[in-house]
């Protein structure tokens, strides 16, 4: 089967035993918003707040974001197969500023992993691939720590992040946004942190 996202230049390229051939490609809005409005349409992905959107206006979001200079969406796919949807911010240009202090070296990440396959769940999987995904932001951008901010409703990938070795930081209310080219309802979050020393000693 040919992959069709070969012809893309990756940001991060990384082959991980026993799991496959990991690429971290800049989001393409048009050529993605299928398959991003798939994800983003379930239930399970209530908390992304997009699952009312159409596929022109999921396009419109991300081709919005891909004309920021702070905000980045990365589509991860592994042996040619899309598995994750990762965003990437400057926590100093986004909301959660104004809830903790953040350091020099900090870097934002929100990740949408896609629905299981026919198979189910794979132990070990999403260990395997947020792996990957930090050796992209903490090494291949040389960023010291990473933060998240889950909905604190989402106990699912709250423990996700805890149980990879995310140190829990506060609850805190993301304020609302409401601008002209985006709309962001408020937002209780439970903030986590992955220093770079944790993942990658030495």
């Amino acid at each position: 089967m040919s992959d069709p996202y070969s012809s893309r230049t990756p940001v991060h390229e990384q082959v991980v035993d026993g799991f496959g051939a990991v690429r971290v490609l800049p989001l393409d809005p048009g050529a993605d918003a299928a398959v991003i409005h798939r994800w983003v349409g379930e239930e399970r992905a209530a908390f992304w707040g997009m699952t009312e959107l159409t596929e022109q206006q999921v396009a419109a979001v991300y081709a919005h974001m891909a004309a920021l200079d702070t905000h980045h969406a990365h589509l991860v796919v592994r042996d040619g197969e899309p598995v994750a949807l990762l965003q990437t911010y400057e926590p100093e240009a986004d909301r959660v500023s104004e809830c903790y202090d953040v350091r020099p070296g900090d870097i934002g990440v929100h990740l949408l992993l896609a629905p299981a396959g026919p198979g189910g769940g794979q132990p070990g999987w999403t260990a395997r691939l947020v792996a990957v995904v930090a050796a992209y932001v903490l090494l291949g951008l040389d960023r010291r720590r990473v933060v998240v901010d889950p909905d604190v409703r989402n106990e699912k990938a709250v423990a996700r992040f805890l149980g990879l070795g995310f140190a829990p930081g506060p609850v805190v209310v993301l304020p609302e946004i409401d601008l002209p080219d985006v709309y962001l309802p408020e937002k209780k979050a439970q903030l986590a942190f992955l220093d770079r020393e944790l993942m990658f000693p030495g």
